[in-house]
């Protein structure tokens, strides 16, 4: 009987909350709304709108270093295997190189807004 209650009660609150979901958002509708273009970009100008190359470098980099440290997220488990020697020096190591790199970027002016 219990996981009948606690099956009804959480399919209760999800179509609760989905419910609200759809009907919150249209209460306060305004003009950058209603546009199909929620993104902030006229969609009357031209669609073919130059990016800066730095742009990219900039995301790209964000995406590696978001991978480094993605990598160290299961390091606090693998803390307590029998041999944690091995794993603090692979972790370590992880870590040194995403500093070099970090450094690296920061001496070739890769961080650098400015064209």
């Amino acid at each position: 009987m219990n996981l009948a209650l606690a099956m009804m009660v959480s399919t209760l609150l999800a179509l609760l909350l989905m419910i609200i979901t759809f009907w919150l958002p249209q209460l306060n509708t305004y003009m950058e709304k209603s546009n199909p273009y929620e993104c902030g970009f006229d969609p009357l100008s031209p669609a073919r709108i130059p990016f800066s190359m730095k742009f990219f470098l900039v995301a790209i980099t964000f995406l590696l270093f978001d991978l480094e440290i993605a990598l160290l997220l299961p390091l606090p488990w693998a803390l307590q295997t029998t041999n944690p020697s091995l794993t603090i020096a692979s972790s370590l190591t992880l870590i040194i190189i995403l500093i070099l790199s970090l450094a690296y970027e920061w001496s070739q002016k890769g961080l650098d807004w400015v064209e």
